[in-house]
């Protein structure tokens, strides 16, 4: 996943010295994110976050684009009436949230396959900056922990997704990201995995 990171690099460079049109946009949406993978049985269920940032859209012709973003990007998912033992309580029934922050970088490749519809896929790296639980037991209140160093800080995945421009300013895109690299921290001889999934609906403005 490094390797193809930086041949999109070496593409987008490539293409800003022989674009045919490049404009800076802002962009900014909702994301339903959950985790996939060896989750022990427990049922994950998604979580609603938003992605905000920015990104560059290198036109090479009328039918190709390459669109590089960073975005900072909340994720993660959540545990509804897990059986979670409280010291000095006994076994309660809490909902977990798994509050996991990123500064995403996607690198898409655009197809247009109208004139104001396109096709996107591309790699993405994504940089953890935060990671905490937040769990409510009714009757108890609720508390945080942090649990940054339970996750690996960084993620790779791959975007698909599709766009449409309403006008040569205003834009809409659906975008899904498939976690590739486990992001779960293990032990020596533990070769479970837990990836991100991510579905993001978003709205931009070209400059």
């Amino acid at each position: 996943m490094k390797k193809v990171m930086l041949s999109a690099i070496a593409v987008m460079a490539f293409g800003m010295a022989n674009a045919q049109d490049v404009k800076f946009g802002l962009k900014g949406g909702l994301n339903v994110s959950n985790f996939s993978g060896d989750t022990e049985g427990i049922d994950f269920k998604s979580r609603f976050g938003f992605n905000v940032g920015g990104f560059v859209e290198i036109k090479f012709s009328e039918k190709f684009a390459l669109q590089p973003e960073v975005l900072y990007s909340t994720q993660g998912a959540k545990v509804d009436n897990f059986n979670l033992d409280v010291d000095g309580i006994g076994t309660v029934n809490a909902d977990v949230a798994f509050n996991l922050t990123y500064i995403n970088v996607p690198v898409m490749f655009k197809y247009f396959a109208a004139e104001k519809f396109s096709l996107e896929a591309g790699p993405q790296i994504g940089f953890l900056v935060s990671a905490e639980t937040k769990t409510k037991v009714d009757g108890y209140g609720s508390s945080k922990v942090d649990i940054k160093d339970n996750f690996e800080s960084i993620d790779f995945g791959l975007n698909l997704g599709a766009g449409y421009d309403f006008t040569e300013n205003f834009s809409a895109g659906v975008r899904y990201n498939l976690g590739l690299a486990n992001i779960a921290k293990t032990e020596e001889g533990d070769d479970s995995k837990v990836h991100n999934g991510v579905f993001s609906l978003s709205v931009g403005y070209k400059f």
